[in-house]
């Protein structure tokens, strides 16, 4: 199971949709330098879209394919249960309104 979930992040790594990079470009903003964010974190046997461990902040990205609202919460309460707060936008929204998804971000760090 961990080799097939590395495997799994090693891909992620090399093939990132659209919104993943458009995501990773918003994570550079000047407002969050200071904050490091890592991308395709493994964690239990899922692997995360992005996460700061400084601010226990994880960012999902769900896509059109998307229909698994109980394995979200799952991993969600798994997440919660380790201290981190989850952030979860759609992959539209992430590519047709980025400033409104780094607002919410910055906000949701602020909450901290």
């Amino acid at each position: 199971m961990a080799k097939r979930i590395r495997t799994f992040a090693k891909k992620m790594r090399r093939e990132p949709t659209d919104a993943e990079a458009k995501m990773w470009r918003l994570l550079r903003d000047r407002r969050l330098s200071h904050l490091k964010f890592r991308r395709q974190v493994p964690f239990q046997t899922y692997i995360l879209d992005f996460v700061c461990f400084e601010k226990r902040l994880v960012i999902e990205i769900d896509g059109s394919q998307h229909a698994s609202s109980t394995r979200d919460a799952v991993r969600e309460a798994a997440l919660i249960a380790e201290g981190f707060r989850v952030a979860r936008y759609w992959n539209n929204d992430v590519l047709l309104q980025p400033g409104a998804i780094l607002e919410d971000i910055l906000a949701k760090l602020a909450e901290l």
